[in-house]
Formats: C-alpha cells, structure tokens, sequence
C-alpha cells in the first residue's frame, strides 16, 4: 500500500514528498547516531522503492559519508537538522522520523547497537515526564 507523507527541517527552508512504505522503523544507539543526534539514539525509518521529492530548499543540503563506514547523513546547511538520504544503489529511502510532518501508522520495531549504547541511556523511560519546560 503506497502512503504520502510530508516533512521539512527546523528552519523550514528544505522540505520534502514521500510516496512510498515505510517497512521498518529502528531506534539506533550507535556511537554515530548518538553523536549526530545529540542524544541516545536516532529513530529512521526505512522506505524500499520510495519516491522522494524535494519540494523547496535542495540546495540547502548537504551530505557527510563517515569514512570507511556505511554511516551517513544528509542535512539542511542552515538548522543541521537531519533529512531524508535516497540511496538508490541500495533501492530505498531513509528518513529521519522527526523530520515528518505527517502522522505515522507504523510503531519502533527495535532498538539496536544496544551494545554500544551510551552509558547514561539505561532506564530513562524511568525519568519523569512533562508536557513542557519543568520549573
């Protein structure tokens, strides 16, 4: 079943059109994605034979290939915010799940590289939550 989805980065100059499924949805605790995010994972959604259109601000991004790694990430040059990679030598699209505007039908299927998770990122669906900045 084809799905449209919609997303952008922070700043709002890159946006984009997804036509596609998302089959797979990882939460990766890899030293990479930790460094890249910021925080102790990163949530990518994997798309096999997506169309992925860029709707405004492709000039906008750029792209960094970790060294002798298959590790990548492509991103708007003014926020740093993440967006999608097409990597058509691999046939599918993967997009960071907080670069969607749309709502999502599919849950996290599996955290990974729990081996190399930071040490810090035990237990912390234990921390309190709030709907904004605590006092």
């Amino acid at each position: 079943m084809s799905q449209h989805h919609t997303g952008s980065c922070l700043c709002g100059q890159v946006s984009y059109e997804l036509t596609g499924e998302f089959k797979k949805f990882f939460l990766c605790h890899c030293s990479r994605c930790r460094k890249t995010s910021g925080t102790s994972h990163c949530a990518n959604l994997f798309a096999p034979g997506a169309e992925l259109t860029w709707t405004s601000g492709a000039e906008h991004i750029r792209f960094y290939r970790h060294p002798d790694s298959n590790f990548a990430r492509a991103f708007c040059q003014t926020c740093g915010s993440n967006v999608p990679i097409d990597a058509k030598a691999r046939g599918l699209v993967v997009v960071p799940a907080g670069s969607l505007d749309s709502d999502l039908d599919i849950k996290a299927q599996a955290n990974i590289f729990m081996g190399s998770k930071g040490n810090w990122d035990d237990n912390l669906n234990q921390a309190p939550c709030f709907d904004a900045m605590p006092s």
